[in-house]
């Protein structure tokens, strides 16, 4: 009887170290993505307002004005429509999504994303995107499309690098995203990343408030000095 073959060494489990390191450059990529709503609306407008005529020109598909932008802010549905962002340390909000569902049974949606020009590069459009979809898969709906300019090339790339069929027709596209069942995996996946934003904005909000206060303590005993020196003249 022949001995048995020792195992490839790509057929091996990963060892312990191999598994860590895996686990370590997940949690280095992982980026907090925190639901948004009706408190976070002045925030939202600021962050649209931020962005340039072209990048309002690619996100709204028309060359929206301030004013354009505030009603757009004022009618958004935090109801019936989901929207989700990224804030940086200085509790800023550098990326949005928008899920706006397209029938009651919200069984189709549509999304939205718009980035921060000083932000870009990160990758913080394709993990809203990530994120939206297992949001969406999470709700039982089984398509999500993206309605975009033609010219609006990094969406659509996106779009059809997750599998999206991307129909055009002229100036303006639409890529339509079949979603693969729910699973329990996905649901752990959700819950553990926004307990974990929450916690992190937490965080954030409380360094935010600690920064605060170490500036009113300086500046009063800025003042407090200049009330001594005055009065030892």
């Amino acid at each position: 009887m022949n001995p048995p073959r020792p195992r490839s060494a790509s057929r091996q489990a990963p060892s312990l170290a191999d598994s860590l390191r895996a686990a370590g450059q997940r949690l280095w990529r992982w980026v907090p993505i925190s639901p948004l709503d009706e408190d976070h609306r002045p925030l939202i407008e600021q962050h649209l307002l931020a962005l340039s005529e072209r990048d309002r020109y690619l996100r709204f598909g028309y060359p929206a004005t301030d004013e354009r932008i505030r009603q757009h802010v004022r009618a958004l549905d935090f109801v019936n429509h989901e929207l989700f962002g990224i804030f940086n340390r200085r509790l800023e909000l550098v990326a949005t999504a928008h899920l706006a569902y397209a029938d009651d049974q919200r069984s189709m949606a549509e999304f939205a994303v718009s980035v921060l020009p000083g932000t870009r590069g990160r990758g913080y459009g394709r993990r809203l995107f990530d994120h939206a979809v297992r949001h969406c898969r999470n709700r039982r709906a089984d398509r999500m499309f993206i309605h975009a300019l033609s010219e609006n090339t990094p969406m659509l790339r996106m779009a059809r690098s997750a599998g999206a069929r991307v129909e055009t027709a002229g100036p303006e596209s639409e890529a339509w995203l079949q979603l693969p069942p729910d699973s329990v995996s996905s649901h752990m996946e959700e819950l553990v990343d926004t307990r974990a934003a929450l916690l992190n904005q937490k965080a954030k909000l409380t360094a935010a408030l600690l920064r605060h206060s170490l500036h009113l303590l300086s500046e009063v005993k800025t003042q407090l000095g200049r009330r001594r020196g005055i009065a030892s003249h």
